[in-house]
């Protein structure tokens, strides 16, 4: 374990203005075997669990921020925010610890959404997955491409402009349809429970030699399609297998524990909105036990959609969340940077840690495993549903 990078504190999980927050997160209590919708401060974690069930529920009140506040005032404690923390650090299965803060919400994944990535899914595509062969075609699709796509608007008259002189040259990409193209790429990431929070360990397969971590916000949205908060996540992806055939996604993508989202849910409010969402600095840092340092930060601005249109073309009409839904906004980071053997480019290692910031939602951190090596997902919803009847919070 590496000692300079494991566990962190409650400074660091929470956003540097925590005080004018208001943070939504899931605790499991063992006193009651199951979960709970928690508001979180400084100091003390509250189960609201005798208002809202679920978190959720909460998401459909007109003003959860609000409600979340005056539930709060009478709602039990279950410790300080501190000691559950470290307990969640320590991987207590016993103790009260943190979990991913959604729950029935649906986790969706939009991709494809910033320049540099695009680029990055255009080569593991040329590439075929290989690795070992990935600076040879970077070089070859960027001297055609160029590296800076993000003057040009998906579905704008410029973008077909592109796509046509693209085919022409032979590099047109179904990476470069969503890309730049009208629709967006947006798939499943994980099923209803089956994220991770904060201190858990996120999964990698091991048959997987070429993998990286994709450090995203992700939004909080409701079945109208309200926008309610956001989170941080880590939309883990296995670029071997999905360079082998998009169709391959679901396999490169949902596998066991390889979908983080927290630490907690901060919800909009007068002091916090969507604009600050567009705004923010996302910073990733990885450690492995190897001496291998990866550092970087993106900035939320480099968009090519805007968030508000990725979560127009995911609920509405065409497609209805009654339970809401979490959206990853997708990420600009791809690393490249040889970690090992020269041209092999990025990849994860067993032990690494993998912090994911942003000043206004804390940090996301999580240590690499195996997925076969994860704690299994045994909780589902039919679980959730039996404890929460035994709890008699089902009205």
């Amino acid at each position: 374990m590496n000692a300079a990078t494991w566990p962190i504190g409650l400074e660091e999980t929470l956003p540097q203005d925590h005080e004018a927050a208001t943070l939504i997160g899931r605790a499991w209590d063992p006193t009651v075997a199951g979960p709970s919708p928690v508001l979180v401060t400084a100091s003390e974690v509250r189960d609201l669990s005798g208002a809202f069930p679920t978190v959720s529920d909460l998401m459909l009140e007109s003003d959860p921020a609000a409600t979340a506040r005056a539930a709060a005032a009478d709602a039990p404690v279950l410790g300080s925010a501190e000691s559950i923390l470290a307990a969640t650090m320590r991987g207590e299965r016993d103790a009260v610890r943190f979990l991913s803060p959604v729950d029935l919400q649906c986790v969706k994944a939009a991709g494809v959404t910033f320049a540099v990535s695009m680029i990055e899914r255009v080569i593991e595509e040329r590439a075929r997955g290989n690795a070992a062969v990935a600076d040879q075609v970077r070089a070859q699709v960027l001297e055609v491409i160029g590296g800076d796509l993000r003057s040009i608007e998906p579905g704008s008259q410029d973008a077909a402009r592109l796509k046509e002189y693209l085919i022409e040259q032979g590099l047109w990409s179904q990476y470069l349809e969503v890309g730049i193209g009208p629709d967006a790429e947006i798939f499943t990431k994980c099923p209803v429970l089956a994220s991770v929070g904060t201190g858990d360990s996120i999964g990698v397969l091991s048959s997987s030699a070429w993998n990286n971590p994709e450090p995203e916000i992700a939004l909080i949205v409701d079945p109208a399609g309200r926008i309610l908060g956001a989170t941080l996540g880590n939309d883990l992806n296995l670029r071997d297998v999905e360079g082998r055939s998009a169709l391959l996604l679901p396999k490169a993508k949902d596998n066991n524990a390889s979908g983080a989202l927290g630490p907690f849910i901060r919800l909009f409010d007068a002091g916090f909105g969507l604009d600050d969402v567009r705004s923010a600095s996302v910073r990733l840092r990885v450690d492995g036990d190897d001496g291998f340092t990866l550092s970087a930060e993106s900035d939320m601005s480099l968009i090519s959609r805007d968030p508000a249109d990725l979560v127009a073309q995911l609920l509405g009409p065409q497609h209805q969340y009654p339970d809401g839904a979490a959206l990853y906004l997708g990420t600009l980071f791809a690393p490249t940077e040889d970690r090992g053997e020269p041209g092999a480019g990025f990849t994860h290692r067993v032990g690494d840690t993998v912090r994911i910031s942003s000043p206004t939602l804390g940090t996301l951190v999580n240590r690499v495993s195996h997925s076969e090596d994860c704690p299994p997902w045994e909780f589902g919803v039919g679980a959730l549903m039996r404890n929460l009847a035994r709890r008699e919070l089902l009205r």
